[in-house]
């Protein structure tokens, strides 16, 4: 991969962790806040993509409506799979099983159906990544936690439809030659009018929580299409295969953060993890 997409994908994967970082900080309703970021990002993602029909840079064809459209309902399937998961299990079982099995399947289906072919070097640094994942994370089983076996099921579930989204953006990005800002802005529209009906049965509770949630909702509703944006952006020059797993490496970004912010522990635990993925990284870029 060359070194200036990895520097694409690993500026989202910044931008992931920073929008995910602030999440933290929600204090209201979810169902509103995400309906509330949905709306900042669409508002701010829509003069892109139709900036780029007005330069000729996309026309508003089916394939836009079509891609936009599956990437949509492709998005709420996995919010809503991650929101059950997280319902009936342990976060931090589902979270880190979510996160490392996307890559994997990611890499697996795009070299199966797609035709990908990868050099065993980026295949090796692929893994590299996955498994550093897996040591910042830690073992999700140590505590017991609740239905660690229901948690481990519906992780997988949610990192199938990760995996899903993620080759359909490709495919729609590549095949079908979408401009990113356009297609990305149409799906997060859709996303938007999706939720409203959600949103408005808590009418209630929205004024408090942009009150409330103003910066967090700011914070995420930019962060959160830049990161995938860029990531969009590299999956026009570089295998999906390689661009999953690389991604991801926002958890470690994430996860080294948390240890100052938050005072969480296991620093060196994951500071060992952060040099396994750095390994894969540089194993990609070579």
């Amino acid at each position: 991969m060359p070194p200036g997409t990895v520097a694409i994908v690993l500026a989202a994967a910044a931008a992931h962790a920073v929008w995910n970082l602030a999440s933290k900080f929600k204090r209201q309703d979810t169902v509103v806040f995400v309906w509330a970021y949905f709306c900042a990002s669409a508002l701010l993602c829509m003069p892109l993509g139709v900036a780029r029909m007005v330069a000729g840079q996309q026309a508003l064809d089916w394939q836009l409506v079509v891609g936009s459209a599956v990437s949509a309902a492709l998005h709420i399937v996995y919010s809503l799979t991650l929101q059950a998961g997280y319902d009936r299990s342990a976060l931090g079982v589902v979270y880190p099983v979510a996160r490392g099995s996307a890559p994997m399947l990611t890499m697996l289906c795009a070299v199966l159906l797609l035709g990908e072919r990868l050099t065993p070097l980026a295949v090796l640094g692929a893994l590299l990544i996955v498994a550093g994942i897996l040591v910042v994370t830690g073992n999700p089983f140590r505590r017991g936690g609740r239905h660690p076996l229901q948690g481990l099921y519906w992780g997988a579930a949610t990192g199938a439809t990760i995996a899903a989204y993620t080759l359909w953006d490709s495919y729609a990005i590549t095949a079908w030659h979408l401009a990113p800002a356009s297609y990305f802005a149409g799906a997060l529209l859709l996303q938007s009018l999706i939720l409203t009906p959600m949103a408005l049965r808590r009418r209630h509770l929205i004024r408090a929580a942009v009150r409330t949630d103003a910066v967090p909702i700011v914070i995420v509703a930019v962060f959160s299409p830049l990161a995938y944006l860029l990531v969009l952006t590299a999956m026009q020059t570089a295998p999906v295969a390689l661009v999953a797993p690389l991604r991801e490496s926002s958890i470690v970004i994430g996860a080294l953060l948390a240890c100052r912010l938050f005072h969480e522990g296991h620093f060196r635990r994951r500071l060992a993890g952060a040099a396994v993925v750095l390994a894969g990284i540089a194993a990609i870029s070579l």
